[in-house]
């Protein structure tokens, strides 16, 4: 352990390199996973053939999506980043789950109809955020400080429609149409404790490095540079579509 960590201090020490690193994983990430965010040939075939109700199957796809929805991980590690106790965690984590749950339930439930290139493009801008205002940038540029609260449980919501809107194009039966959507929510959220264990496992040894600043302002403008491609990926598709 004291030679990996050995290893990886010179590295922390220039966050240039880091952030040039970062980005580059990110246009790699987004090239590789852009059509993989979507669904998958499997479970369309699922989605489209199935009929009643499927509690175990919507709970593994709900799971699976969360896993593979890297823009929705890209905010969760914003939003912890500076984060330092549980109770915080909790409350941040709870707040934009109830969120995105909200419209989740709601989208599919009431066939809510919204752009899925528009709302991608906003959740970018959530990750974005994110990485702007963990880097003190309202107060530096406009001076004032955002209720960060209010702002997780509305990107929340828009996240939430993120996640229907993907539900929504197969037209799921409406006999079955509840508990099934509550069995892909629950899956959702047991995705997101999953992936926050890790997050926060990675962010609690980050800490410990002497040169955690660097990582700090290395990962956060990472975290802008990937909601900007993120919106402007999805802004494209919007206009060409």
């Amino acid at each position: 352990m004291d030679c990996s960590i050995n290893l990886i201090r010179p590295l922390i020490r220039r966050p240039l390199i880091l952030l040039t690193i970062a980005t580059g994983l990110i246009f790699l990430m987004v090239s590789m996973f852009a059509s993989a965010h979507g669904v998958d040939d499997s479970t369309r075939r699922f989605l489209t053939e199935n009929t009643g109700v499927q509690f175990v199957p919507f709970l593994y796809i709900g799971a699976k999506h969360m896993f593979t929805g890297y823009d929705h991980l890209l905010f969760l590690v914003g939003l912890i980043f500076f984060l330092y106790n549980n109770k915080d965690v909790l409350i941040y984590v709870t707040t934009f789950t109830l969120g995105h749950s909200l419209t989740l339930l709601a989208g599919v439930t009431f066939d809510l109809s919204v752009n899925a290139y528009l709302i991608d493009a906003i959740i970018g801008l959530s990750v974005f955020y994110k990485g702007f205002d963990n880097l003190g940038g309202f107060k530096k540029l406009l001076g004032f400080q955002p209720n960060t609260k209010i702002a997780v449980f509305i990107f929340g919501l828009f996240h939430g429609f993120g996640l229907a809107t993907k539900l929504q194009e197969f037209q799921l039966p409406a006999d079955s149409l509840l508990p099934n959507l509550i069995a892909f929510n629950i899956g959702v959220e047991l995705g997101q404790f999953s992936a926050l264990i890790f997050i926060v496992l990675l962010l609690n040894f980050l800490r410990r490095m002497p040169a955690y600043q660097g990582v700090t302002v290395t990962t956060n403008s990472a975290l802008m540079s990937a909601g900007l491609i993120l919106m402007a990926y999805q802004m494209t598709g919007f206009f060409v579509a």
